[in-house]
């Protein structure tokens, strides 16, 4: 086995990550760990790419290099035990038990690397009831409060995309528990299985919230709290030309700020006089009414009002901060979002494209010294 390195940019250069394709969650946090400088090796199965689409577009596989390998088959899977061999972390996304009748589970990926991190992402986790049922983003945030917690009062709440309970709920918290894992991996020698659901992580994000349920400072229903849109200084308004403004005045200089800039006269007092917010609400959403979105971000431009535009995926790029930041970059014709965060002494970029299934196979296997993945090695002349 090799000792060398695969050399890299950003603070996890060096680390090397092993991830057994999927769709989603599993992707991303992959993504993620690649912008942060890993080595990350994507094992895709023979056939067609998960998400139906042209895999050159799928940017969750930018920074990443591409093998092939039939898991089901026997030198597919002595293929993967290979990588996991010489690497520092396994992810995988599947549901609990396919790995291990794929004989790919921590049991066997262990006992060839006692070091090695291996991070499992699951809807629902790796045991209790549901555990071994079917089921994406929205079915997950449901039972979790969270769901419950979004939209109008009285309307069913509205499908937050993916990002709450794939991303935010799953992907980040896997990345958390492997980092942590791997920290203790190389402090003590031993690595570990880190079981990542998305109801775990969904539901730890809502931490905050269920101290303000105890404390009687938030109701269990939406649309009557300070942060659910109940709140009139605390939501989004329609504005002349049917674009939206987003407004989040909590603070009484902010409110009185954004108050005097809308032109809506002295309000103060309504601010914290829960029987008028209905009123107040009305108001500034007449207000809003009567100019542009372009003409109110002007109002406020340079303000501590707390007051930004609502801005599509085509838009956001062009955002002065952002731009400005580089919130956004573009890398082979295709606009998307920079990593993050950012980094003093070890700064991250997009360095390679959407890995093409197997294109990487020949660099893999010489930089892992891993020959069997080469097909000339497992069928020899």
């Amino acid at each position: 086995m090799t000792t060398a390195r695969t050399p890299g940019h950003g603070p996890l250069s060096g680390v090397r990550v092993v991830e057994l394709a999927g769709i989603g969650p599993g992707p991303f946090a992959a993504m993620l760990l690649a912008d942060l400088g890993a080595d990350v090796v994507r094992v895709d199965r023979p056939g067609s790419p998960g998400l139906g689409i042209d895999p050159a577009y799928d940017v969750t596989n930018r920074n990443k290099r591409s093998v092939i390998v039939d898991l089901k088959s026997p030198d597919g899977r002595e293929q993967a035990l290979d990588l996991a061999a010489r690497a520092d972390v396994l992810v995988e996304a599947y549901r609990p038990g396919v790995a291990e009748r794929l004989g790919v589970g921590p049991e066997p990926c262990l006992a060839r690397n006692p070091r090695l991190v291996y991070g499992r992402m699951t809807g629902w986790g790796q045991d209790g009831p549901l555990s071994r049922r079917a089921g994406h983003d929205i079915a997950y945030i449901a039972p979790t409060g969270a769901l419950g917690m979004i939209g109008r009062p009285g309307e069913a709440p509205p499908a937050p995309a993916n990002l709450l309970g794939d991303y935010a709920g799953g992907s980040l918290y896997l990345v958390v528990g492997v980092l942590a894992a791997l920290h203790h991996a190389r402090a003590t020698g031993t690595g570990q299985v880190v079981d990542a659901a998305i109801v775990d992580g969904t539901a730890h994000l809502t931490t905050m919230i269920h101290g303000m349920l105890a404390a009687g400072g938030w109701q269990d229903r939406r649309g009557g709290n300070l942060l659910d849109g109940g709140c009139p200084y605390y939501g989004t308004y329609e504005t002349a030309d049917g674009g939206y403004m987003a407004v989040g005045a909590l603070e009484p200089q902010f409110y009185a700020e954004f108050l005097g800039l809308l032109g809506v006269g002295d309000r103060g007092d309504a601010r914290k006089d829960v029987t008028r917010w209905d009123e107040l609400r009305e108001q500034i959403a007449a207000r809003f009414k009567t100019r542009t979105r372009d003409e109110w971000t002007a109002v406020f431009d340079g303000s501590d009002a707390c007051v930004a535009p609502v801005l599509s995926l085509r838009e956001a790029p062009h955002h002065p901060h952002l731009a400005a930041r580089g919130t956004f970059t573009d890398h082979g014709g295709i606009t998307q979002p920079a990593p993050a965060p950012r980094f003093s002494a070890t700064p991250t970029s997009v360095r390679t494209g959407p890995a093409r299934p197997g294109a990487g196979t020949a660099d893999v296997a010489r930089d892992w010294d891993v020959p069997g993945l080469l097909p000339s090695s497992r069928n020899p002349q």
